[in-house]
């Protein structure tokens, strides 16, 4: 039986490369390139993996400037209805709540993850009417450079206490969890997003921690 795994994330799920101007076309990874196609490839036949990663999502908030289409919590249940049954939920999200005119530290974001978890437990979108497993993931530490410095200002001193901040979510949500920033760094380029290699070994650890955390 095939097993479903659904990515839900931002610009670095979507495969969106750095950015060289703010006014530059957007663009995308070929999907060769993109770390949902990677871990489909790693795990192999009897897994589905679905990429649902969208630029400028955030956890749980309007974006007053980008759109409030951009609000993670308000597209989730559409998504978990419309791909069920889901095994697994990738949970990578946070980055852009980092944006300087959100105004939320690092425990207020591993607060909207939870409430996402929340909303996925509600679902009941697994198998058999049961909640799926969850594997939540901490993205790695941002940088201040480049066409989206001003945009993030703040946010990277903010970024290097998320992942223990989302660890604790986990912990108390009793989900898996990964720690991106243990395994890639974000391209000097934007300080954003992630350059191929970091693709490729996110790939490769999301691989590891699905098959530790979900063997059956």
């Amino acid at each position: 039986m095939t097993r479903t795994v659904l990515c839900f994330g931002d610009s670095n799920t979507h495969g969106t490369p750095p950015a060289t101007a703010l006014d530059a076309p957007s663009a995308r990874y070929d999907r060769s390139l993109r770390w949902p196609t990677l871990l489909a490839g790693h795990l192999g036949e009897g897994w589905h993996v679905i990429e649902e990663g969208h630029p400028g999502r955030t956890t749980v908030h309007d974006d007053p400037i980008e759109g409030a289409h951009r609000n993670g919590i308000t597209v989730l249940p559409s998504l978990l209805e419309s791909h069920q049954p889901i095994d697994v939920v990738i949970l990578m999200l946070g980055t852009n709540d980092l944006k300087g005119r959100f105004s939320v530290n690092p425990t207020d974001i591993a607060l909207s993850l939870e409430r996402l978890i929340r909303v996925i437990r509600a679902f009941a979108c697994g198998p058999g009417g049961q909640n799926p497993g969850i594997l939540l993931v901490s993205p790695p530490p941002i940088l201040e450079t480049g066409c989206l410095a001003e945009m993030f200002e703040g946010g990277a001193a903010k970024s290097h206490l998320l992942g223990l901040a989302i660890a604790s979510a986990a912990t108390r949500a009793n989900v898996a969890f990964l720690d991106a920033g243990a395994h890639i760094a974000v391209s000097p380029i934007d300080g954003i997003h992630y350059e191929p290699a970091a693709h490729a070994t996110l790939a490769l650890a999301l691989a590891a921690a699905l098959r530790e955390n979900f063997p059956n």
